[in-house]
């Protein structure tokens, strides 16, 4: 069982892994050959994480997640000086944090993630880039569960109200993936309309925003990450945010509609359109236009 669950890491490792020998001196890229052999290693693709990863920073760590009532995890890896581990659970199917697919797998995904790591009290400034790797003899391995576990799977173990609220920490795990790219998203409705800029310079623009948004981050994502998501959002706005459909959404949207303005007329010849009331209304704000412009457009539809 222990030789299947390496196999199974080892599988699973990116074609060139992020690795370090000391945290001390940062983390190197280099080829699967060379990085499994170092203490530590990214265990989860660029763009798919096969792994969910919790980093327990106290003794008995590899062992208390069952006094906790959390799921038993694939494997533990374990500090054998203080008792600290890293807990990975294998999932059946991976899930894909490029922004090339629905949002709402990924969001479900982020709230059953942290609703296990409130389970396990893992500690919530884990980047999830790296673990220490089961392959260096430095460590103590143990592997609890066999199966691999599908999201659903592990929900049963936790509080669904987490998970069914779509509760999401935005600073940890994949919650990080959901607010850069809500955030980035959100941003690029309004600024692709500043001049309407070439797709180079607008993937460019989005890039820049995207990374800023993820340095707020206390772990932030890796910059491979960060790109996909914001060139998802830069081909999607480019293609369905053009000049000429904004200009159409604000004709159906924003003109104003004459029998609207003047009052619908009842059998007994209705009321008489009153300005005082739309004063108080502000109907132009909610349309996004000025009140002057406003006004302007409803003295056009005036019969002359």
């Amino acid at each position: 069982m222990h030789n299947a669950a390496l196999a199974l890491f080892n599988d699973r490792l990116p074609y060139k892994p992020y690795f370090s020998d000391d945290l001390h001196f940062g983390v190197r890229i280099a080829g699967k050959e060379r990085a499994i052999l170092a203490k530590y290693i990214q265990f989860n693709q660029p763009h798919a994480m096969f792994w969910l990863g919790f980093d327990v920073d106290r003794a008995g760590a590899a062992i208390d997640w069952s006094d906790r009532n959390a799921p038993a995890p694939t494997l533990t890896i374990t500090n054998p000086d203080n008792g600290h581990a890293h807990l990975l659970y294998a999932l059946k199917t991976s899930i894909r944090t490029a922004l090339d697919g629905k949002m709402k797998p990924l969001r479900y995904a982020a709230a059953v993630e942290n609703a296990l790591r409130k389970k396990l009290e893992a500690d919530a400034g884990y980047s999830g880039l790296i673990c220490k790797n089961p392959n260096h003899d430095h460590w103590k391995i143990a592997v609890w569960q066999p199966e691999l576990y599908t999201l659903d799977w592990l929900a049963d173990f936790l509080d669904l109200n987490a998970a069914s609220d779509k509760e999401i920490v935005a600073d940890y795990g994949l919650g990080r993936n959901c607010t850069l790219f809500d955030k980035t998203r959100k941003w690029a409705y309004r600024a692709i309309r500043q001049g309407w800029p070439e797709y180079d310079k607008w993937l460019k623009a989005c890039c820049e925003r995207a990374s800023a948004y993820n340095l707020q981050f206390t772990a932030p994502l890796d910059q491979n990450e960060v790109s996909s998501i914001a060139k998802s959002i830069a081909k999607w706005t480019n293609i369905k945010i053009t000049k000429s459909s904004f200009e159409e959404y604000v004709e159906k949207t924003h003109t104003p509609d004459i029998q609207s303005l003047r009052g619908k007329k009842s059998k007994g010849g209705g009321r008489p359109f009153n300005s005082e009331s739309l004063t108080s209304k502000k109907p132009w704000l909610s349309m996004g236009i000025s009140r002057s412009t406003y006004y302007r457009q409803l003295r056009a539809c005036e019969p002359v």
